[in-house]
């Protein structure tokens, strides 16, 4: 019987079965709608079949291509060329189920082809005989080889051929039990015709030589490896057998390495066919990783039963807390071969070391401050547990720094948990008129709880009885230490100072620094309490008596005092300095600045149109008004700016009052010089002649044989007139002969120009200038052309 079809004895219950798949398949997930099917009136359920189908499909001769499977419909059996029919089975999935072979009620027929070559095409029909009804067909197509592409004979070297005995019809085979060592095996096929042509994998035996073989190389351990032969004839025909070689699952179980975390080391050093190892840890190591590495990539590890890859480090593992004794960790590294029955078990055992007992110190100090303490004893020994230090009265805490030498050991420095190399803070039992003792206990636990007390005394000085100064310094506002009379000293045996100030200080600081900086410094003024060390003073002439008391620690007192004599207002109205600049460039006062001299002069460029006058007070303590700018007692120097060609007013009243003293400053600035005349100077034809004796009509030639006329500026006459442009307003016109000043006249009513000399005969080049009270302009143009006198007779 087909393994997939159904018996017959289920057959009555298979409506059954169709009808409550739904329900039994999906009863959880669909009770709460059924419920509101029933609620709102919908009780009746619908039947659903299952879908028909065939349960088995075989032959009898030759093999179904592809191999059965219920949803797949076409399938093709190939029989050798001497091969006449085979046997067609089908079985329905469900029982009950209707069959029909080429439209024939039957589960099984024969198929037969008279003649090579010959092929069918099989129908089967698969039907549903519940009240679906419904139907699925399949189709065979039977083919008969036209020639012989079949093999005679097929073996492999090592492993079991199946099916068994090899049938030449029979197309698919399996290898089995090769075993994990093997590697390779070969497979020898003889032809049943030895004219086909057979190819083995990649080997392939020619038309002629019977039978042939091929090694084929494996996969992994439990792999399958698939090799084909094709049998091609003559004719063209081919048949391909399949042979999958199944090679056994490994049995390796070895490791091939085992490592642990840096530092530390397996007893015995490992080798795969030890199993048990020992390791020795701290006792502050809590946990540990291995690292297995299996021989056969293939086998699983587990490490404590969790899985842990090849290669890989493991879960941390716990390991169990020490005593006084060790304590001893098994960690089980499983590994598992491939074929699941063979396995070794490697054992490390790690043990961790028992808790220390070590409660010492290997350091101890104490500071005040900055300052470290000198420790008695010293220096610090390990095993001496008492240790005393002096500070002075003022100090109020010390810090403890203890180091343990276990770092496994915990510390407390007065009862508070302190890390090692930590300073903790101690506050100091005050002390009075005798010192006091503070005992600090440093205790040391160590990891076995055993416990070390080291003790530090520390003594604090009794209150001081020093109500002494140190220093004794004056300062004001422009003065930074004043000289007190006499000079301050800590060994002078009185007590009482003077000092002398100028008007213009107005307040002091007393600076009094005590010997002992555990006493007090107060301050009375005019036996009053002052409640700061900045004394105001009164105007001047003034008195003020300072007392300074010095209060020991212990409370007893020392009195200095200062006596602070504050000269009269100054009567100084001067100037020290007096000065005017444009820009940054200083200008000459006339007459030089002096104290005594009031007004002054100054004279700028031209082009300047504002200058800044500074003004300095011979007392800085004077009111001075620089133009509208007030500058303030205290404020030494003042300054402002001023237009040209105006007088400034600078009046100074004394700090003692009364009439100021006014300086002035007259500011003049200088007319600027006339640019240069842009026409040039014209002779004049009144004095452009012929020479002597010639009548105008018939001038004689020029020096180089040329006429003359009264327009080319030829003439005899020795001081001829030259007409100019007006002259401006304040502006006075000077001739030039060659570019040198010529001694000339100016005549306002022609406008005329004439040297007072006589010029000499020659040529020469004319210009003139104009000069105001200022300066000078440049020079004109020169006449052109040049004039010649020419005296000589013709």
């Amino acid at each position: 019987m087909d393994p997939h079809s159904t018996p017959p004895r289920e057959r009555d219950h298979t409506t059954m079965m169709r009808t409550l798949t739904v329900v039994r398949q999906y009863l959880a997930a669909s009770f709460l709608f059924g419920i509101g099917l029933v609620a709102y009136g919908c009780g009746d359920s619908a039947t659903v079949s299952e879908p028909a189908e065939l349960g088995g499909l075989s032959v009898s001769t030759g093999t179904l291509e592809p191999p059965f499977n219920p949803a797949t419909t076409d399938y093709t059996v190939q029989l050798s060329s001497d091969v006449s029919s085979t046997t067609i089975t089908a079985s329905p999935r469900v029982a009950g189920d209707t069959i029909r072979i080429d439209n024939q009620p039957t589960t099984s027929q024969t198929i037969t082809l008279d003649s090579p070559g010959a092929e069918k095409s099989v129908s089967i029909v698969v039907t549903d005989s519940g009240a679906g009804g419904g139907s699925k067909s399949y189709t065979v197509r039977v083919r008969r080889d036209l020639e012989d592409n079949s093999l005679r004979a097929l073996s492999v070297s090592s492993g079991t051929l199946a099916p068994s005995p090899f049938d030449k019809d029979t197309l698919n085979y399996s290898v089995n039990g090769v075993g994990a060592s093997v590697t390779s095996i070969t497979i020898s096929a003889t032809k049943s015709d030895q004219d086909s042509i057979m190819r083995i994998g990649s080997v392939t035996v020619p038309a002629g030589t019977p039978s042939g073989q091929a090694t084929v190389q494996l996969g992994n351990t439990g792999s399958a490896t698939p090799v084909s032969i094709e049998i091609t004839r003559p004719g063209g025909s081919k048949k391909t057998y399949t042979v999958t070689i199944n090679r056994g699952p490994s049995d390796n179980s070895f490791l091939q390495s085992l490592s642990l975390p840096p530092g530390l080391q397996l007893n015995p050093r490992f080798g795969s066919s030890i199993t048990g190892y020992e390791v020795n840890v701290a006792n502050n190591v809590t946990s540990i990783t291995v690292t297995p590495r299996a021989q056969d990539t293939t086998a699983r590890i587990s490490v404590n039963g969790l899985a842990t890859a090849s290669g890989q480090p493991s879960q941390p593992i716990l390991l169990n807390e020490p005593g006084v004794n060790a304590s001893r960790t098994n960690i089980n590294i499983t590994v598992i071969a491939q074929n699941n029955n063979t396995q070794k078990v490697y054992t490390v055992t790690v043990i961790r070391a028992a808790l220390g007992g070590n409660n010492n110190l290997s350091a101890l100090s104490v500071r005040a401050g900055t300052t470290t303490l000198s420790l008695s004893p010293s220096p610090f020994d390990s095993n001496t547990l008492v240790y005393t230090g002096n500070v002075a009265n003022n100090v109020t805490e010390v810090a403890v720094t203890a180091t343990r030498q276990d770092a496994n050991a915990s510390i407390t420095v007065n009862g508070q948990p302190t890390n090692s190399g930590a300073a903790r803070t101690v506050t100091l039992i005050p002390a009075g008129q005798n010192q006091s003792t503070t005992t600090i206990p440093i205790i040391v636990t160590a990891q076995n709880s055993s416990q070390k007390t080291y003790t530090v005394n520390i003594i604090r000085a009794a209150l001081g009885g020093n109500n002494n100064l140190q220093s004794l310094t004056v300062q004001s506002l422009n003065v930074p230490s004043h000289t007190l009379s006499p000079p301050f000293s800590q060994t002078r045996a009185r007590t009482d100072y003077a000092l002398d100030v100028d008007n213009n200080v107005g307040s002091i600081t007393v600076n009094a620094i005590p010997q002992d900086s555990g006493a007090s410094v107060r301050i009375l003024v005019n036996g009053a309490a002052s409640g700061t060390n900045s004394i105001s003073l009164p105007l001047g002439p003034s008195t003020t008596e300072i007392e300074i008391i010095v209060r020991a620690p212990n409370g007893t007192e020392k009195p200095y005092s200062i006596t602070v004599d504050r000269a009269a207002a100054s009567s100084n109205n001067n100037l020290s300095a007096l000065s005017v600049r444009v820009g940054n460039i200083a200008q000459p006062l006339s007459p030089p600045f002096a104290a005594g001299t009031l007004a002054y002069t100054v004279n700028v460029a031209s082009s300047v149109n504002e200058v800044t006058v500074a003004a300095t007070k011979a007392d800085r303590d004077a009111t001075m008004a620089i133009g509208s700018v007030t500058v303030p007692p205290g404020t030494l120097t003042g300054e402002t700016t001023v237009p040209v060609n105006t007088t400034l007013s600078i009046a100074v009243t004394a700090p003692s009052g009364g009439a100021p003293k006014t300086y002035t400053v007259t500011v003049n600035r200088t007319v600027a010089e006339p640019p240069p005349p842009t026409v040039a100077p014209d002779l004049i034809r009144e004095d452009d002649t012929c020479p002597p004796g010639i009548p105008p009509a018939e001038c004689a030639p020029d020096f180089n044989g040329n006429p003359t006329s009264r327009e080319d500026n030829i003439t005899s006459v020795t001081r001829p007139r030259f007409s100019i442009p007006p002259p401006g307003a304040g502006e006075t016109a000077k001739l030039y002969r060659d570019g040198v000043e010529e001694p000339s006249s100016f005549n306002s009513g022609d406008n005329t120009l004439r040297p007072n000399n006589p010029l000499p005969d020659g040529a020469y080049d004319i210009t003139y200038t104009l000069s105001n009270s200022g300066s000078e302009s440049g020079p004109s143009p020169a006449m052109t052309p040049q004039l010649q006198i020419n005296t000589s007779a013709p």
